[in-house]
C-alpha cells in the first residue's frame, strides 16, 4: 500500500484489493465514515482499485485538518 501523498489536487492514495467485491466493501465502509465526518472523498473505482482524493471544497480545495482526519479514518477501515 502506498502512503497518502499531498498534491495540488489534495491528499491522494490508491488502494488495491483482491477483487471488485472487496474494493466495493471498502468503499461502503468509507462512506459510513465520511457521513459521520460530514466530509466526502473524491474517488474512482476500477475493478479492484480505489483511488481517493481528499480536499476541502469550502477552503478552495486546500488540504485541511478535516482531510487529514478522514484519511486516518480511511486507513483504519482498510483491513489489508
Amino acid at each position: 500500500m502506498s502512503e497518502w501523498k499531498e498534491t495540488a489536487e489534495g491528499l491522494k492514495k490508491t488502494f488495491k484489493f483482491k477483487d471488485f467485491k472487496d474494493a466495493f466493501t471498502f468503499m461502503t465502509r468509507v462512506a459510513f465514515e465520511a457521513e459521520k465526518a460530514q466530509h466526502h472523498p473524491d474517488w474512482r473505482n476500477v475493478y479492484n482499485t480505489v483511488e481517493v482524493t481528499l480536499n476541502t471544497h469550502d477552503a478552495g480545495g486546500a488540504v485541511t485538518e478535516k482531510d487529514r482526519k478522514l484519511a486516518e479514518a480511511i486507513d483504519a477501515v482498510n483491513w489489508q
